[in-house]
């Protein structure tokens, strides 16, 4: 019965740690006011402009394919993959 309550206070003496709301690391509290958030980084890539600009709503599916093909274009232009001869004996 002793182990029960022990274990049962260490239970609760542990939840009650899990959950307390402790204060930030700048000393305000943890329900007090939240910090800026902080602003979206620039896409690295035209596909990255390209997806951002298609979940903002400011180019349409369509127009997001279409410039996906263009681009694609470009690159297979810029850098074509060659095609390894069939070795057969």
């Amino acid at each position: 019965m002793m182990i029960v309550l022990v274990a049962l206070l260490g239970l609760t003496v542990a939840l009650g740690l899990a959950f307390w709301p402790w204060p930030d690391r700048r000393g305000r509290h943890a329900t007090g006011p939240m910090p800026p958030p902080e602003p979206a980084r620039l896409p690295d890539s035209l596909e990255g402009v390209l997806s951002r600009q298609l979940l903002d709503a400011e180019i349409t599916g369509s127009q997001y394919v279409r410039a996906m093909e263009l681009i694609a274009a470009r690159d297979e232009r810029r850098h074509p993959m060659s095609v390894p001869r069939d070795y057969r004996p």
